[in-house]
């Protein structure tokens, strides 16, 4: 069974990084396979596998953000088969992070890779950290 077009998953999954940074986790779970070899990288460290794990992390994650606002993406790179595909970008976002008094501007590199599962999209791994610009060695440490 093929899947729906891939640029409407590319859409949803940018309507999810929107809905997250007003603490609206639902269109990213929504976007999320429930078979056991799904995986979630975000930003604030570990890996989460398996739909259950992933659903508790991402609620959390979005529970760090205050006034939060997705400002754009650049996407980088895209591709899709019949049932694999890939989005590279960088997602610019803004908001309130933990206990911070301010409102600051967040850049995420993110790998997002999709599978078609049932005649749908459905995202099985999503990697997202702070990396988008290039850095020296020293301050990986």
């Amino acid at each position: 069974m093929s899947c729906a077009s891939f640029d409407e998953v590319v859409a949803r999954n940018r309507e999810a990084a929107a809905a997250f940074m007003n603490r609206d986790t639902e269109p990213f779970k929504e976007l999320f396979s429930h078979e056991d070899d799904a995986t979630l990288a975000n930003p604030f460290g570990g890996v989460a596998r398996g739909f259950d794990a992933i659903a508790a992390r991402v609620d959390r994650a979005a529970s760090y953000y205050s006034q939060g606002a997705f400002v754009g993406e650049e996407l980088i790179s895209s591709h899709h088969s019949d049932d694999l595909g890939y989005i590279l970008s960088v997602e610019h976002l803004r908001g309130r992070l933990g206990t911070r008094d301010v409102v600051d501007d967040v850049r995420l590199r993110v790998t997002s890779v999709f599978r078609c599962e049932d005649g749908e999209w459905r995202l099985v791994h999503r990697h997202a950290d702070p990396a988008s610009e290039v850095r020296a060695p020293e301050t990986i440490v």
